[in-house]
């Protein structure tokens, strides 16, 4: 593996909860101390400084650092773990997969289970099953204390056991939490680039907390950097597996997703009118998305303190939400490559002209 396929394997091999993202937050600074200097706001997003020629502007690029996962909500009498889910799950993909429980005592593989099929009613089997339906099964006995053995109790985090993996197809990555991994990695190979280049500003990298919950740490690192422009970086959507619309643009191999609109935030056009100048500059592939359900931690960021000019971007990303996502690397070096040509950029005279 390569040092960027070393670093997304890193980051989306660690455990990230919504609430419980420490070891995603080892791994970044892990991977930043030795370029940036390094702090958390209170409620635990990661921030990495990177002084540049400049003190002003103030540039954000931000990634969350949570994935979809789900939390301990009882150990019921016969040992079985009743869960609550972290973030958009829906009960299909959840159903007969392999978790690991992470207690006090350790990682504890366990597998989430259900009613079987062969007894459900009929009208029963149409139906998508509800998570408050399913259960997770660690080894069950009835001779097996789950909660003295094992240490298993209310709160722990719950992951799904997925590692890193390169397909057949040398360019295609398949992992758990690539929502949003993707942009954490993003994050530091972009201010990793900035060790051998100058740039005219002073660029922060967050790691933020809580996406998946509510943005809830991207508007607390931008109340703590005040940034004057932010870049998000988060997966875009892949439509092009069978049954998606013929003519989406949003497939593997676009280049850069770069969103129009999304549920919580309408973009600067400036910005995004900048952006796309610089992919056609740059010889960079792109193209141009809206989501209208869901949002990126740019919902947050675009109101703290008294505005900030923002723009979200990503990579297309099939399967997000589930225990194995893809991404192509040809994707998701083009972002890197628009990011760091977007920096270059967002000297004073350029971010000053957002505002007006």
């Amino acid at each position: 593996m390569d040092w960027s396929e070393t670093l997304l394997k890193d980051l989306t091999d660690a455990p990230g909860v919504p609430g419980q993202e420490d070891e995603v937050a080892k791994v970044m600074e892990r991977y930043l101390k030795p370029v940036a200097e390094i702090s958390y706001d209170r409620l635990g997003s990661l921030i990495a400084k990177k002084k540049g020629a400049k003190e002003s502007p103030k540039v954000l690029i931000a990634g969350h650092m949570d994935e979809v996962a789900f939390m301990v909500k009882e150990v019921i009498k016969n040992g079985y773990i009743k869960f609550l889910p972290l973030g958009g799950w829906w009960g299909h993909v959840a159903l007969a997969q392999r978790m690991k429980i992470y207690t006090k005592k350790g990682p504890v593989l366990g597998v989430t289970g259900a009613k079987p099929p062969h007894i459900l009613l009929e009208e029963e089997r149409k139906k998508v099953l509800d998570i408050k339906d399913m259960f997770i099964d660690v080894g069950v006995t009835k001779s097996f204390d789950v909660h003295k053995k094992l240490g298993i109790t209310p709160g722990d985090a719950i992951v799904p056991d997925s590692s890193f993996t390169i397909l057949a197809n040398k360019r295609m990555y398949l992992a758990k939490a690539l929502d949003n991994r993707f942009g954490c990695a993003g994050v530091v190979e972009v201010l990793n680039r900035f060790t051998k280049m100058s740039h005219p500003n002073t660029l922060f990298g967050v790691g933020s907390v809580q996406e998946e919950v509510g943005c809830r740490g991207a508007g607390t690192a931008a109340n703590t950097i005040q940034p004057d422009v932010a870049l998000i970086l988060d997966v875009g959507i892949a439509q092009d597996t069978p049954g998606m619309e013929p003519d989406k643009s949003e497939r593997m191999g676009g280049g850069v997703t770069i969103l129009a609109y999304d549920g919580g935030m309408i973009p600067s056009k400036k910005l995004f009118d900048l952006t796309i100048s610089t992919c056609e500059k740059e010889k960079i592939k792109y193209h141009l998305a809206a989501i209208e359900r869901g949002t990126t931690d740019g919902a947050k960021v675009h109101v703290s303190h008294s505005g900030v000019p923002t723009l979200a971007l990503g990579a297309p990303t099939r399967y997000i939400h589930t225990h194995q996502a893809m991404l192509l690397r040809d994707d998701y070096d083009a972002v890197i490559k628009l990011m760091v040509a977007l920096v270059k950029k967002l000297d004073a005279k350029t971010v000053s002209s957002l505002y007006k």
